[in-house]
């Protein structure tokens, strides 16, 4: 680019783009009460088109994925930064962002948190996922706005605790950035995909995120079997030592507002459940952390909690046999890949002629192979296929794993090839 740079555009001599530093409407102040609330809704009531929208967590400080800050930007009302902890009422905003468009960048990293305070979209436009079916070399929001609007973001403060209060200007600042030119984006995106054949297939996959309800890792009935590092327990009581370990780590997380890292890694954890001392002199890990500081946090959690537990390991030891955790039941679930040759060598065969044909797929198409089928979907069909293979039978069963007509349409047949071919 050359010439006189926009407001807020900067030019920088290192790089082909103009760097983004600052809105071109300045920062806004942060909405925190019911006055100021009513003074947004209002503005982006009076505004048009879609609607851009982003939400930052504390994760890895703060207990759950809590929205901290809502950043909104509409055309015709501004930018508006919303604190919603101290508001308790939210309706209104929920109201006026029904109906419009939302257009987020990974959208599966805010909808469950904008849906705990009550904001939930009826359309929206995903620009990361937007970008992986147009074929971006890189999907980030800044590698986004560099490749359709020759500008580069800063993410300089991506990672921070927005819990904080009151938050940094900087902070505010790049929170801002963030929705500044995400419209816009948008629109030269769904350009590219419509010049592509595939705004239908992305409209499609926008349709289906709007019902997002977050991993299904949120509603697992046994959320402790997901700890790190179980493969190393052995036995029934072991895992019932782990099991007990995680619920009383998450109760004190939960009640200090801290992320459960912050309480006890998961690699303590094991290894108490592994190692199950009756002392607290038998506490201390005997493994080291990746870091000195992972390595501090780990000894000073077993040090202020070691009544607890310890108390959590006795009553492992002390459940009847009846009682212990049962081995972890797969269901449907295939086992790993890797397993699969010595499991079920036709198996095997059929998934690896998949794999060939949706890479060819994915490399004419110019999109990633797991957006053109979930690699979870395609190891379940091919793991115990429908049969009678017919293409109707296929179509029930990949319509009951949630794939999306134009995924069934473009990646039916290469299944249907390799179950054939056994």
């Amino acid at each position: 680019m050359t010439g006189t740079s926009p407001a807020g555009l900067d030019p920088d001599p290192t790089s082909d783009f103009e760097r983004l530093d600052a809105p071109v409407e300045g920062v806004p102040d942060v909405i925190d009460t019911p006055q100021g609330l009513d003074r947004a809704v209002e503005a982006l009531a009076g505004g048009t088109g879609p609607i851009a929208i982003d939400a930052e967590r504390a994760s890895g400080y703060r207990y759950g994925q809590r929205a901290y800050l809502v950043q909104i930007r509409r055309e015709g009302s501004g930018t508006w930064l919303i604190d919603p902890v101290p508001i308790e009422d939210l309706s209104g905003l929920a109201e006026v962002l029904t109906g419009p468009e939302w257009v987020l960048h990974a959208a599966t990293q805010d909808i469950p948190c904008l849906d705990e305070i009550g904001l939930r979209p009826s359309a929206l436009f995903d620009t990361e996922l937007g970008a992986r079916i147009a074929g971006l070399p890189r999907v980030g929001l800044s590698a986004s706005m560099e490749y359709y609007l020759g500008v580069t973001l800063a993410k300089e403060h991506s990672a921070v605790d927005w819990s904080t209060r009151p938050l940094p200007e900087p902070w505010l600042r790049y929170a801002a950035l963030d929705v500044e030119l995400l419209v816009e984006l948008r629109e030269r995106m769904a350009r590219d995909l419509a010049e592509q054949g595939k705004l239908a297939w992305a409209e499609q996959e926008f349709a289906a995120l709007c019902d997002f309800s977050g991993p299904r890792s949120l509603r697992d009935p046994e959320p402790w079997r997901r700890t790190s590092g179980t493969h190393r327990l052995r036995g029934a009581r072991n895992t019932a030592a782990l099991r007990e370990l995680w619920f009383a780590r998450d109760e004190i997380a939960r009640d200090r507002d801290v992320s459960v890292g912050r309480v006890l890694p998961d690699s303590s954890l094991v290894d108490l459940a592994a190692r199950m001392p009756k002392q607290a002199s038998g506490l201390p890990a005997a493994t080291k952390e990746r870091s000195h500081s992972r390595q501090r946090r780990a000894e000073q959690g077993l040090l202020r909690y070691q009544r607890t537990w310890l108390a959590a390991i006795r009553r492992a030891a002390e459940l009847p046999e009846d009682e212990l955790p049962a081995p972890a039941v797969r269901g449907d679930i295939p086992p790993p890949a890797r397993a699969w040759a010595d499991r079920d060598p036709d198996a095997a065969d059929r998934l690896g002629r998949a794999k060939e044909s949706l890479a060819r797929l994915s490399e004419e198409l110019d999109i990633p192979v797991e957006n053109l089928m979930t690699p979870d979907t395609v190891r379940r069909v091919l793991w115990r296929p429908p049969r009678p293979a017919t293409p109707e039978r296929l179509e029930e069963v990949l319509v009951d794993l949630g794939a999306r007509p134009w995924q069934r349409e473009l990646v039916t047949p290469v299944l249907l090839e390799a179950i054939a071919t056994d």
